[in-house]
């Protein structure tokens, strides 16, 4: 086999890796992770927020 028969079977390959990525990550079964995932960040904000809204509480409770 010579370099470019090889070079033709990376390529198929490669596509075909792709294909099977895109086919992964647009499958039902991973639709809510990936949800849970994105919203992840707006949960971490509103933790931070409670937090700093009960220390402000609290220092004014002991004023």
């Amino acid at each position: 086999m010579d370099y470019i028969t090889w070079r033709s079977f990376y390529t198929v390959l490669v596509f075909v890796l792709f294909i099977g990525i895109v086919l992964w990550a647009y499958s039902k079964g991973r639709k809510k992770s990936f949800d849970e995932a994105a919203n992840s960040i707006f949960e971490e904000d509103e933790l931070k927020r409670t937090k700093q809204d009960n220390t402000k509480q609290e220092s004014k409770n002991n004023e």
